[in-house]
């Protein structure tokens, strides 16, 4: 007996044959109820924090507040979150002209005053100071046992209390976003995000792990030393719609949003198999592979070593931003893009070492709307079909071959039984 498995590639689908007797399983996010949202979410977290007094009990009339949010890379709606936010800092006497809220830039550019409006909500950016992370003005706070440098922004810094939002998600080499992750790199160096960042390439450095996970442990030590009173953590759906909201302890509310992302996208799995068929669920998501690597690094979690990853995606647009396309074009060797993501840590060129991470392991049969020759070019073998490809791979690991499916790649994350 054979069964029929559908992946979608851009706006059309792919079918592929599999005997049922090879295929350990179809991985696919879990439906869970959400009978509070939206806005109703934020004010029932912070109404129940975990770990910590209501946050209008503990500040103080006359402090300076800084709040730590996302920028415009990331899906956090801040302007969701602040109209209550501020409605509870405002409840304990707190005064507009004391909040400041910091858009946490990391490495990246940045934003305009329409982005920064838009981000904050209309409410928060006529009544509080609304300013981009400063890279340039910051405080020296200390080094990480792992020494990495703790240079924060100064009004972070030299605040009375942190308040830190963001939302929660598999991050692929600090386990998960959101809690600490606003302070380390958020609003930090880049000699810090270089640091703290080459990590990635550790064992242990990978999505859904958190005790252990030296990137993670890294970020959370310097965060404590600078000191994080309150955070507001959210969990997306596939709308980017709130389904799920966590406040209090820096710590604890952000264990238990991870604890809650598990419950949908984390997939237990008996044994790693010898091909993974995956995509990362069509169009917008794969339009070029920067995009399409998400998936990828999902699967790197189901495959043996030394078995094949067959990864779906259009990549129509092409390889999707300049320094992923610059590593991955230039590279002598997927050896050469680890070392240099740990002498050098890039955005962009992150994504190219993930990948590389990957080849190490397993062989990576890409079907996509690429030239065959630069798909090449990229350590990778070239396909059109989904069928073409799982012969390929029958071909190379033998007739008994086991597979694992993962039709929407970016949102289940694997976890091997056998390994925990």
């Amino acid at each position: 007996m054979e069964r029929e498995l559908e992946f979608k590639i851009g706006t059309r689908s792919q079918r592929v044959a599999v005997p049922e007797e090879a295929l350990l399983g179809v991985l696919e996010p879990n439906e869970i109820a959400a009978p509070v949202t939206g806005e109703a979410a934020v004010r029932q977290a912070l109404a129940s924090p975990i770990g910590t007094p209501r946050l209008r009990d503990l500040v103080r009339p006359g402090e300076k507040i800084a709040i730590v949010t996302s920028d415009i890379t990331r899906p956090m709606p801040t302007w969701v979150v602040m109209p209550p936010l501020l409605e509870e800092l405002y409840s304990a006497g707190v005064r507009p002209e004391d909040i400041t809220l910091v858009f946490a830039l990391g490495s990246h550019r940045p934003h305009t005053e329409a982005e920064q409006r838009h981000l904050a909500g209309e409410q928060a950016f006529a009544q509080i100071t609304c300013v981009d992370s400063d890279v340039t003005d910051c405080v020296h706070v200390g080094v990480t046992a792992r020494g990495t440098p703790v240079d924060i922004d100064r009004r972070v810094a030299e605040a009375d209390r942190r308040i830190c939002l963001g939302n929660i998600e598999y991050h692929y080499f600090a386990g998960y976003s959101g809690g600490a992750k606003a302070i380390m790199p958020g609003v930090s160096t880049r000699a810090a995000i270089q640091s703290n960042h080459s990590r990635m390439v550790e064992a242990d450095a990978r999505a859904g792990k958190l005790a252990g996970n030296p990137v993670r442990e890294d970020l959370e030590e310097a965060a404590a030393m600078v000191g994080v009173d309150f955070i507001l953590n959210v969990v997306l759906d596939a709308h980017k719609e709130i389904i799920r909201a966590v406040a209090g302890d820096v710590t604890a509310a952000h264990r238990a949003g991870c604890a809650f992302l598990d419950t949908l996208y984390r997939k237990e799995i008996p044994a790693r198999a010898d091909i993974v068929l995956v995509s990362q669920g069509g169009a917008p998501k794969d339009l070029n592979l920067y995009q399409t690597q998400k998936a990828l690094d999902n699967a790197k979690h189901a495959v043996k070593d030394g078995g094949v990853v067959v990864l779906i995606g259009s990549c129509k647009e092409g390889l999707g931003e300049k320094v992923f396309e610059e590593w991955m074009t230039s590279a002598p060797t997927p050896g050469s893009l680890v070392e240099r993501i740990q002498r050098e840590f890039r955005l962009g060129g992150h994504k190219a070492a993930a990948i590389a991470l990957v080849l190490e392991k397993a062989d990576i049969y890409l079907v996509s709307d690429l030239d065959d020759d630069l798909v090449r070019s990229l350590f990778m073998t070239p396909f059109h079909t989904v069928e073409e490809a799982y012969a390929a791979a029958v071909q190379k690991c033998g007739p008994g071959a086991t597979v694992l499916a993962m039709p929407y790649g970016g949102s289940t994350l694997p976890v091997c039984t056998a390994e925990i």
